[in-house]
């Protein structure tokens, strides 16, 4: 189908993913009018709690695809797993899908990622792609060690990834990830992990929001801090950043992108991840305009809304058990407390996050 955009109130946005992102991102649509279609591989998921429909099937099933194009006016995804080949098949039947199969293809291969980025002007920490031990030991011994090993594709919250502390160690460390193509990375010499959310309408514009310095404990993002404090030079830099790979892209949605800075206060681009961020979940309490429906407003071809921070927020992520604290959270007058619905507490797993508020300094 061919959508009308701007899109109206009660039209239907359809969602390729049902987790804790996609329940966020359909509680945004439901704010300003819409429907949500969700399309998830399970039963009872987080998203299709809160949907209008929910279809159940692969990411890849051709039934499936076809249910969520014929029922939605726009499409798009909770999270960049899902395959790039499916993107393409609901465009091919129809759908407007925003961000398009572009950006999911470069951001689902890490080797990609950073040549997209490179050739833009971008600068990341220096790389070698191996698809062998025999040239993962090659590439570690070009590269230098210590250096990280990552699979090209998957992983996420520090899966899929090991250091390699010897050029000799590569060969064991390629066939423990599985003896997929890898990406051997230089390690960076960063005094703190920041990161930028920013969003890109139709039209072209741009808005970006303040940025945020991230904590990870074993992988998994800890806490979030915005706005950090960083110089006019630094925060400046990012919006340069975001604005290359936004318009590179041809990018429409909102966008994460992690970053590290270095001594020198300059910033390489650690990753990206086209969709709304872990990191960006501080903007549900701390902005007018949330990073959820600032996502909706894009792909739906509505205004971008303001991004200027109203608070300083201190974002927490509840991990497993972390969760049946609720309570206490609940108690706390400048907290705001958003859980994510899913019926188990598996350790490590993100159950919900809490936004704790200050005044800004």
């Amino acid at each position: 189908m061919t959508a009308t955009l701007p899109l109206p109130p009660g039209s239907t946005l359809g969602i390729l993913g049902g987790g804790q992102l996609g329940r966020m991102l359909a509680q945004a649509a439901a704010r300003l009018g819409f429907d949500v279609a969700i399309l998830e591989r399970e039963t009872d998921a987080p998203a299709g709690r809160v949907a209008a429909h929910a279809i159940v099937g692969a990411y890849d099933d051709p039934a499936a695809l076809r249910a969520l194009a014929e029922l939605s006016d726009v499409v798009t995804f909770e999270f960049e797993n899902v395959p790039a080949a499916s993107v393409q098949a609901l465009t091919d039947l129809g759908a407007e899908v925003a961000p398009g199969a572009q950006a999911l293809a470069v951001a689902q291969d890490r080797v990609d990622e950073k040549i997209f980025l490179n050739a833009r002007g971008v600068a990341t920490v220096a790389f070698a792609a191996a698809d062998s031990a025999e040239t993962s030991v090659e590439a570690a011994g070009r590269i230098g060690c210590p250096c990280l090993m990552k699979t090209r594709r998957e992983g996420y919250d520090g899966k899929g990834q090991v250091w390699v502390e010897h050029a000799a160690g590569a060969a064991v460390a390629f066939e423990a990830l599985g003896g997929r193509p890898v990406i051997l990375e230089a390690p960076a010499d960063f005094v703190r992990e920041l990161s930028i959310i920013a969003a890109r309408g139709r039209d072209g514009g741009i808005a970006v929001y303040p940025l945020s310095e991230n904590h990870h404990e074993k992988g998994v993002l800890r806490r979030s801090v915005a706005p950090a404090r960083v110089s006019e030079t630094a925060a400046a830099q990012a919006e340069r950043i975001a604005a290359k790979v936004l318009t590179g892209l041809d990018y429409v949605g909102v966008i994460g992108i992690e970053l590290f800075e270095l001594k020198d206060g300059s910033l390489l681009v650690n990753e990206i991840a086209p969709r709304v961020h872990n990191t960006g979940h501080w903007t549900q309490d701390g902005c007018e305009v949330d990073q959820f429906e600032q996502h909706i407003r894009a792909v739906a071809g509505w205004p971008l809304g303001p991004t200027a921070a109203r608070a300083q927020v201190e974002m927490l992520n509840l991990l497993g058990d972390e969760v049946h604290g609720w309570a206490k959270y609940a108690a706390e007058p400048e907290t705001r407390v958003h859980l994510y619905g899913k019926r188990q507490a598996k350790p490590g797993r993100k159950m919900g996050h809490v936004n704790r508020l200050k005044a800004l300094p």
